[in-house]
């Protein structure tokens, strides 16, 4: 990154370095039909007047939506698999649906956004190098991280076969604690589909080929929906069945997946199992746990929200009240995650392929989507603040408290549309370290003591909380923004280049510190 900020869009004088920068760096050959569709043959001219940005607005908006979409689809059929079970612990009982939430949501949660963020790492890496026409590397950076995250499941047991005490030692009852344990043992399998499912997933993405993966999740929520009926409810299997239907679900994704990539779909890019993949696995943990970081400091920020909200005087009031906002922050933020991975895709692809322009306006027509769907979100809330709280509770108490919340809510919205892009970026471009920082700093050093001064000291209770936490948040997106205005984007296609030699490009020697060098600060 220079000293010097660094316009998005390219002007007529900066074409002379951008094609400089064209002629010495490596085109994408041998590249598939969905290759040379997202990542053409030349970088996007430099834009002058309005007629030439809306030309390449819409083909840049057709791309990103091919990849969008279907991630979008996929992420809310995933995310519904957990809900729908628990949806139906509930019409078995009230035990039963503590157990299956408490599991789901801190233990399965826990592990899913490790194993996640761990994964996320293959989006820069097989991003770029699918752009730079070396897709026979692919398939080895996949089996890197099955390796790294198969090992990470199996540090990750104990917390799921001690899950018992360990909700004891935090305070649930002891109802509760020892039965979501026993869910929790019975959900060991559903661990180590997450370690397999999220490097297939990175490396589908990087292929574009993200309908696959939308129509398996289709028809897996369906089979789960009503397998999940017949065991829980008609056969009476209860927990059992949930945990027989819910591990089988995200067995079938893994295998379905694993059948069309060993079909011979995937081209160069699945040339069979490799004893590469133990090589450099060292470097690859370092960036496997820098993604991870990125992404948990995130996940966790929301759920320290919870907890904080327990411990204000009317707690179960604003517990509820709250987690009726975080259900429906929840569904938003999928559609933020697709755009999300679309956006990873893009950048990572036109870097891997050394168009810079093309990688930087792709991220300018993005967050310009994105903060629009932000915004007709929550003119939706708005237009419907006193009907929507009476879908989720009957006591008034919480639907008038909902109901003052709801311009924070509107907000975090709007902002948790454009953020996600953001971080795509950053994964994009292989910057997870850097926004690793950026997150440690804006979310615990500052987010939480001033939601917690905010909330208590003056007062505020729920509402004080949030405001502090949000305002984090947005410290956290004007710094990404800052970060990724000042880019020099020639410079990150070179890094790419670099990146992709390390990590077993065919040519020259690999450089040392490809994983951190991210950006010149």
């Amino acid at each position: 990154m220079e000293n010097g900020k660094q316009p998005l869009l390219s002007s007529s004088g900066d074409q002379s370095q951008d094609q400089d920068q064209l002629q010495s760096a490596p085109v994408a050959t041998n590249s598939s039909s969905a290759a040379t569709f997202f990542t053409g043959a030349v970088d996007i001219p430099p834009i002058n007047g309005p007629r030439d940005f809306f030309r390449e607005f819409l083909i840049e908006s057709k791309k990103l939506w091919y990849l969008a979409g279907p991630a979008i689809f996929t992420s809310i059929c995933q995310y519904s698999l957990g809900a729908i079970t628990q949806v139906f612990a509930g019409h078995v009982g009230t035990l039963d649906l503590s157990a299956v939430s408490i599991e789901n949501s801190v233990i399965a949660g826990f592990s899913f956004g490790l194993l996640l963020g761990m994964g996320s790492a293959l989006e820069t890496l097989c991003g770029q190098a699918y752009g730079a026409g070396q897709q026979d590397m692919l398939g080895i950076y996949m089996q890197r991280s099955w390796v790294i995250l198969l090992a990470t499941a199996v540090i990750l047991s104990p917390l799921y076969i001690f899950a018992g005490p360990l909700l004891k030692l935090i305070g649930q009852t002891d109802a509760i604690s020892e039965a979501a344990g026993v869910f929790a043992i019975w959900m060991i399998p559903q661990l180590f589909a997450y370690a397999l499912n999220f490097p297939i997933a990175k490396f589908l993405q990087a292929q574009s080929k993200i309908m696959v993966m939308a129509v398996i999740a289709a028809v897996v929520l369906v089979l789960h929906t009503l397998f999940s009926w017949l065991l829980m409810l008609k056969l009476g299997w209860g927990l059992v069945g949930a945990a027989v239907v819910l591990n089988s679900s995200w067995w079938i994704i893994v295998l379905a997946q694993l059948v069309y990539i060993f079909s011979g779909t995937c081209g160069r890019a699945w040339s069979g199992f490799s004893w590469k993949a133990f090589q450099n696995l060292w470097g690859f943990v370092r960036l496997s746990l820098a993604s991870a970081v990125m992404l948990c400091l995130e996940v966790w920020y929301f759920m320290a929200l919870i907890l904080f909200a327990g411990y204000l005087k009317n707690a179960e009031v604003s517990i509820d009240a709250l987690s009726i906002c975080m259900n429906i922050l929840g569904w938003t933020i999928m559609v933020a995650l697709g755009m999300n991975a679309a956006i990873s895709v893009r950048v990572s692809n036109e870097l891997g392929a050394a168009h810079p322009r093309t990688a930087r306006f792709a991220l300018v027509v993005a967050v310009g989507t994105s903060f629009l769907i932000g915004l007709v979100l929550a003119l939706i809330l708005i237009v419907s603040r006193n009907v929507y709280p009476s879908l989720f509770s009957n006591d008034t108490s919480v639907e008038d408290l909902v109901k003052e919340l709801t311009p924070i809510l509107v907000l975090c919205i709007i902002i948790d549309n454009v953020q996600p892009v953001l971080s795509g970026v950053a994964i994009g471009a292989g910057w997870q370290a850097v926004v690793a920082y950026v997150n440690i700093a804006c979310y615990y050093l500052f987010g939480v003591p001033l939601g917690l001064i905010m909330g208590y000291k003056l007062d505020m209770g729920v509402k004080g909380i949030w405001y502090g936490m949000m305002i984090g948040t947005i410290v956290q997106t004007c710094v990404l923004f800052i970060i990724v205005y000042r880019t020099n984007w020639n410079k990150e296609a070179s890094i790419a280049e670099d990146r992709i030699k390390k990590w077993g490009g065919p040519s020259s020697e690999p450089r040392e510190n490809d994983v951190e060098k991210t950006a010149d600060t």
